[in-house]
Parts: structure tokens; sequence; C-alpha cells
């Protein structure tokens, strides 16, 4: 699930790998004519950490290159070709050795096909704090150019591992002590209801058909965000940030209080 390496455009999400694992940037390209502060940035951690492959692009070139950008809806003053990273073990999302696991959330995407949406959802999951991400590999999207770029340094800040079985996965994640929350529209437990301190695994499906059978048969509660408008309806990268919000509050808030006593 990834190529052998990523043409990556959003300057995010290549000063992220710059300062998570230097070594992948394989090649950097740079627009022509003056920088910004994130391309200038870039460039000068291209020149401190010795990438071989930097190029300084004509108006020419610049002008081809905003091209194709615009066409894949990506934008930026270059370009940059790094190595993917790698998935993790299962068991590495989880640090602590035997349950119970402390409160805290994961995430489980069962089948999202559009990388834009798995983007943003490791965008969403690093702002809030995500612990871990499980990724379905079959009639999912891959994790290419787009997740990284829309997802703007997520992936790199979150630790994810892509599974062949997410049943599996599943009930591994079970006897690690994580309790599994599905979402549904379907569902009659509205998300504000839900016991906050718990290690939940969110389990969000398909954009269209959202979970399948068997992972919701897996799920130990179901749950929905309640609509309070005409629109009934969320985008499943914007509902899973609304959830992991939802759930998380509570969550930091009784960390902070532990931490204080």
């Amino acid at each position: 699930m990834g190529s052998v390496s990523l043409h990556l455009r959003n300057p995010h999400s290549i000063l992220a790998v710059f300062d998570t694992r230097p070594a992948d940037v394989l090649e950097l390209t740079l627009g022509a004519g003056r920088l910004n502060a994130a391309w200038s940035r870039i460039q000068e951690l291209a020149r401190r950490h010795g990438v071989a492959g930097l190029v300084q692009q004509t108006t020419g070139g610049r002008r081809a290159r905003s091209a194709a950008n615009s066409a894949s809806g990506r934008s930026g003053s270059g370009s940059a070709v790094v190595k993917p990273r790698v998935s993790s073990k299962l068991d590495d999302l989880f640090d602590e050795q035997t349950p119970p696991l402390p409160a805290g959330i994961w995430l489980a995407l069962d089948c999202l096909q559009d990388p834009h949406n798995v983007g943003a959802i490791f965008r969403s999951a690093a702002f809030f704090g995500v612990r871990g991400i499980v990724v379905s590999k079959d009639r999912s999207a891959p994790l290419n150019a787009t997740v990284y770029d829309v997802a703007a340094g997520g992936l790199e800040h979150v630790p994810f591992a892509v599974v062949p079985n997410l049943a599996r996965a599943l009930k591994q994640a079970k006897k690690r002590g994580a309790w599994l929350l599905g979402t549904s529209e379907h569902a009659t437990v509205d998300v504000a209801d839900v016991d906050k301190d718990r290690a939940w695994m969110v389990v969000v499906g398909n954009e269209e058909s959202g979970l399948r059978r068997l992972t919701r048969d897996h799920c130990d509660q179901l749950c929905r965000i309640t609509p309070r408008g005409p629109v009934t309806s969320l985008n499943v990268s914007v509902a899973t940030g609304c959830l992991v919000s939802l759930l998380s509050a509570d969550v930091d808030q009784s960390t902070a209080a532990a931490r204080s006593e």
C-alpha cells in the first residue's frame, strides 16, 4: 500500500518529513523566483541535510508545474520526492504492555476509498492527538502522495498500521484493551452519551456503504452524530474530526486532572 517514492507538493507535508525523517527526502525541486517562508525553510533544510537532487526551476518550468498542480488539486512552489513512511505493526500502536489501556483515542478506517478523506482524517488525528490509526488494505485508498499532501504532515506524526484483515486487527485491538466504537447514522446512541473515560478505537466506514457487517459486529457500541439542522449527513472526514474532537475533550481534561494530583 504505497509506491517506492512519493512526489509531494504541499510544503507542510515536506517540512514534516524533514522534521521526522530527513534522510528519506530524495530530491527537491524549487520554483523559479522568490520563495515564500515555507519553501525557503525547505531549501535551507535540504542544504543542511545534503539532499542530492536540489533543483531550482526556470520560469517556464514553473508555469508547467503550476498547471499540473492545478489539475491534480495540489499547489505549491516546488515538489519533493520522498520515501513513504513504513507501516507500523498493529501492536506498536499500543505502547502499554498489558490492559487496561488508559483513556485515549485510536481510529480504524474500514475501506475508505477517497484519498482526500483519508488525508483529512490523518490531519485531524494529528491535531487532536489520536494515538494510532488502523487502515484496511483491500478496497481502500492507497496511502499515496495525495493523502500525504492533504494530511499536511499528519502521516508523519500519527503512527499507523496497514492491515490485510481488519476484523482480525479489531480482535487484536480488543485483546490489547481497546473498546471498539462503531459509527453509523442508524445508531440510537449519540456520541455525546458515550462514556469518554475509555480507550476507544473509533471505527469509521466507507463513504457510500458505511461499516461492513462483520466490522460492525465486532464493535462494542455504535454511535452517531445527531443532526441539528436540515442537512442530515456529513462527509466521512468531517464526521471523523467531529467524533474525535467530542470524544477527546473529556479525555484531555481527565488526563490533566490526573497529572495535577
